[in-house]
C-alpha cells in the first residue's frame, strides 16, 4: 500500500518524475471514486506500527519530563527530544500519527519554557510597561494586563517556533497550530493594552474563526483535487475554525452558563445548520464534527431544564446522530444541489 508521502519521497529521490506521481494519484482517485476528495481522506495511520511508535514516544516523553534535571527548564529537554525524534520518524519515515504527537510535544515543551522565561522577565521589568498600562487601562487592572501581555508575547515566540518546525518538517497540522498561536498573540496583546475590551472577547474570537476558515478555504482552493498535503493542511484549519466560531456564539446565547431556553437552543441549531451548509460547500465534514459537542450540550441542557434529567443527553445524542447519518448518506446529492445554486465561477473554485 502506497501513501502520498511515499510518492513524494520517490519524487525527491528521483525514482519518478513529478508528472508520473501526479498521474498515478489522479488514476487512483478516479478508480476509487475520488476517495481523496469526496470522503475527506486524511492520512493518520499507515498501520499499527504508527500506534506502536506513538506509544513509545509518549513513554519516552513522560520519562524525559520527570527525570530531566539541570540548569535548563524541563520543557526545553522535551522540545529538543521531540525535534530530534522528528528528524527520523517525520522527515525520513514520514509517519503521520507520530509526527502529530511529536509536533504537540515540541510545541508544548517550548510553551512551558517561553512562559517561564517571559513571565519572569515581565515580573522583573513591568515598570517599563506601567506608563502605557496606566494610560490605556482602567485602575486596578494592572495585574490582568500583565497576564495578557505575558501570554501574548509567549504566543508570538511560540508561533515563530512552530513556523520553524513547519519549515523543517511540513507536518500538515503545524499550520493550524501556528494559526492558533498567532490568534492568541493578537487577542492577548489587544486585551493586555486595552483590558476594557474583555467584554468583547466573543466577537474577537468569532473574527479569528472567520480568518482561520478563510485560510482553510484558501488552502483547499489551491488543491481542488485534494492530492497533496495542502488538503491535509486545510482539514486541520477547518477543524480549528469550527470551535472558534461556535463557542462564542453559544456563550452569547447563554447556553454555556446554564442560561439557555428552547428559543436559544433553536438559534443554536440554526447556527449549526448554517455551519452545515458551509461544510457542504467546502466539502469539509471536520467543521461539523468539531462543533458537534456544543450542539449536543445545548440541546441536552434544554431537555434537562424541561424535566428530562436522565434521558436528556441520550435523546440529544440520538437526534444528532440520526441527523448526521442522514446527511452522510445524502452528502453528495445535497452538495450538488447547493453548488448548482452558486454562480458557475464560484462553484468552479470549490473542491470538485
Amino acid at each position: 500500500m502506497y501513501s502520498d508521502q511515499d510518492l513524494d519521497a520517490a519524487v525527491q529521490a528521483g525514482v519518478m518524475p513529478p508528472e508520473t506521481a501526479e498521474g498515478f494519484r489522479a488514476y487512483i482517485a478516479s478508480n476509487r471514486h475520488s476517495l481523496a476528495v469526496d470522503e475527506e481522506y486524511v492520512p493518520l495511520l499507515r498501520g499499527f506500527n504508527d500506534i506502536f511508535v506513538s506509544i513509545a514516544i509518549a513513554l519516552v516523553a513522560i520519562a524525559t519530563y520527570v527525570l530531566a534535571s539541570g540548569p535548563a527548564p524541563r520543557g526545553l529537554y522535551l522540545a529538543a527530544e521531540a525535534w530530534g525524534l522528528a528528524e527520523y520518524f517525520t522527515r525520513r519515515r514520514r509517519m503521520a500519527l507520530p509526527s502529530i504527537l511529536l509536533l504537540l510535544l515540541y510545541a508544548g515543551g517550548l510553551w512551558l519554557v517561553l512562559l517561564r522565561v517571559i513571565g519572569g522577565w515581565m515580573i522583573g521589568h513591568m515598570l517599563l510597561f506601567m506608563p502605557v498600562v496606566h494610560t490605556l487601562a482602567q485602575a486596578g487592572l494592572d495585574v490582568k494586563s500583565r497576564i495578557y501581555l505575558t501570554m501574548g508575547f509567549t504566543a508570538g515566540l511560540e508561533a515563530l517556533a512552530i513556523y520553524a518546525h513547519w519549515w523543517r518538517f511540513h507536518v500538515p497540522v503545524t499550520v493550524a497550530a501556528g494559526a492558533g498561536a498567532a490568534i492568541m498573540l493578537v487577542v492577548c496583546l489587544i486585551l493586555g493594552f486595552f483590558p476594557g475590551l474583555w467584554a468583547y472577547w466573543p466577537y474577537l474570537t468569532i473574527l479569528a474563526g472567520l480568518v482561520v476558515f478563510a485560510l482553510g478555504v484558501w488552502w483547499d482552493m489551491s488543491d481542488r483535487a485534494r492530492l497533496t498535503r495542502r488538503a491535509d493542511v486545510a482539514f486541520w484549519l477547518h477543524l480549528l475554525a469550527a470551535p472558534l466560531l461556535v463557542h462564542p456564539v453559544f456563550y452569547l446565547l447563554g447556553l454555556l452558563e446554564n442560561g439557555g431556553d428552547a428559543t436559544r437552543a433553536a438559534i443554536a441549531v440554526a447556527v449549526y445548520a448554517v455551519l452545515a451548509v458551509l461544510a457542504l460547500l467546502v466539502d469539509r465534514r471536520a467543521l461539523l464534527v468539531s462543533a458537534l459537542g456544543y450542539v449536543i450540550y445545548a440541546l441536552a441542557h434544554v431537555l434537562r431544564t424541561s424535566g428530562t434529567q436522565a434521558e436528556g443527553l441520550a435523546v440529544t445524542a440520538l437526534i444528532a446522530g440520526c441527523a448526521l447519518l442522514l446527511l452522510s448518506a445524502f452528502w453528495h446529492r445535497v452538495r450538488a444541489m447547493l453548488l448548482a445554486l452558486l454562480p458557475r465561477g464560484a462553484a468552479a473554485r470549490l473542491p470538485g
